[in-house]
């Protein structure tokens, strides 16, 4: 399961759940481009809560539209993670360590008080 919510110009919502297939995983992509459009230096929310490793399918997916979601994350300049799984925070900030120009911040769920503060610094 899947929800991509557009705040406003500059902040997008995403949570995710459950496990992705490939058709999921197409969807999913399509929609957060769409509501992307049209940010810059924008700030994402992502909340992650029992997550379950994406199909094959789906990583096939993620991975052929690479040049898509690396155009999309340049509209980004921090992102704030919120999860239950500590490998999840990890791998998150870790992205935002190699991934230039965005800033990436693990949080655990029940921290979106922080997770929000931060966003706005």
């Amino acid at each position: 399961m899947f929800i991509v919510t557009r705040v406003n110009d500059a902040r997008l919502d995403l949570e995710i759940s459950g496990k992705l297939d490939s058709e999921a995983m197409k969807l999913l992509l399509d929609e957060l481009i769409a509501k992307s459009e049209g940010i810059s230096a924008g700030r994402m929310l992502y909340r992650i809560a029992a997550f379950n490793i994406p199909t094959i399918g789906a990583m096939a997916v993620e991975m052929s539209r690479l040049p898509e979601l690396f155009t999309l994350m340049q509209q980004f300049s921090r992102i704030a993670v919120l999860t239950d799984t500590d490998w999840v925070k990890k791998v998150s900030e870790f992205e935002g360590a190699v991934i230039p120009n965005v800033d990436i911040k693990g949080f655990s769920l029940e921290d979106l008080a922080a997770a929000e503060a931060w966003l706005e610094q």
